[in-house]
């Protein structure tokens, strides 16, 4: 643990933040409390809700979101290329994941370079996994307790300056090159209609919920919930609903996960 009466080296951080089943936003919420405890002012805003042009550049920028396809979803990407650019402005990163990744941490610092940023710090923390095998509840635990305690330490090394952002740059360019193919088959039309949700109408309130946490408007209530084509399978709705009425083919069994500290009132 660092000394709290250490002068740090940040002073405020602007985090802007998706979180899909909840993983991330445990990371989230102790990286903050641990920036709070250290005397930073912290504000956390939602990419889905955030317009990137329009975001706080004063302070150091976070950002965090899981790891999707081996890179993250595309509708991250698409906050991260519409960001502003500026002269300078720190910047670091934090992603949720179940295994490895390959495409995010190289490409993403290479993007902000571009634009101008000095990216500070990168850190990828094991989560338990949300999508196919669902590990079991105590196994669960132990890897939230795990990444927990990696946040922590990773909130500390922001602020007194001891993170590093490294990058591999012609294995994670050839990894974001997969990635970029394979986001073309995640929207095509057949795709979207294979592995598309399903709900079940006996068990579904009609509550809406879904739609309201879906970050790419992908859900409208007719009056059960209808799914376009545009999915980037971030478990929302599936893991948030009430009932368990949406399925997805993903998952082994039917089992969904969602981190059981989160209240869906956090995402909304």
């Amino acid at each position: 643990m660092l000394n709290n009466n250490k002068n740090t080296m940040v002073k405020n951080i602007n985090f802007y933040c998706f979180t899909g089943t909840g993983n991330t936003l445990l990371i989230v919420n102790k990286m903050v409390e641990t920036f709070q405890r250290h005397g930073v002012n912290v504000t956390v805003n939602k990419m889905e809700d955030t317009e990137p042009l329009s975001i706080n550049t004063s302070g150091v920028i976070g950002l965090a979101f899981p790891v999707a396809y081996q890179s993250t979803f595309p509708f991250v990407w698409d906050f991260i290329n519409r960001l502003p650019e500026v002269n300078g402005t720190k910047i670091f990163m934090v992603d949720t994941l179940a295994g490895f990744s390959g495409a995010i941490v190289g490409p993403l610092k290479k993007t902000l370079l571009k634009k101008g940023y000095e990216p500070i710090g990168a850190k990828e923390i094991i989560m338990p996994r949300n999508i196919f095998c669902i590990p079991p509840e105590k196994s669960a635990e132990r890897i939230v307790k795990k990444g927990i305690k990696e946040a922590e330490k990773y909130g500390e090394a922001i602020i007194y300056g001891s993170s590093r952002w490294r990058r591999l740059p012609v294995v994670s360019d050839i990894a974001f090159l997969f990635y970029k193919m394979y986001c073309l088959m995640i929207f095509s039309g057949w795709n979207q209609r294979i592995f598309g949700f399903k709900v079940d109408t006996k068990k579904c309130m009609q509550c809406g919920l879904c739609a309201k946490l879906c970050p790419v408007e992908n859900i409208q209530m007719k009056p059960f919930p209808i799914f376009a084509d545009k999915c980037n399978f971030c478990m929302r709705c599936v893991s948030w609903c009430p009932e368990q009425a949406i399925s997805c083919k993903f998952n082994y069994k039917g089992r969904t996960y969602r981190a059981d500290t989160v209240n869906s009132k956090e995402l909304l």
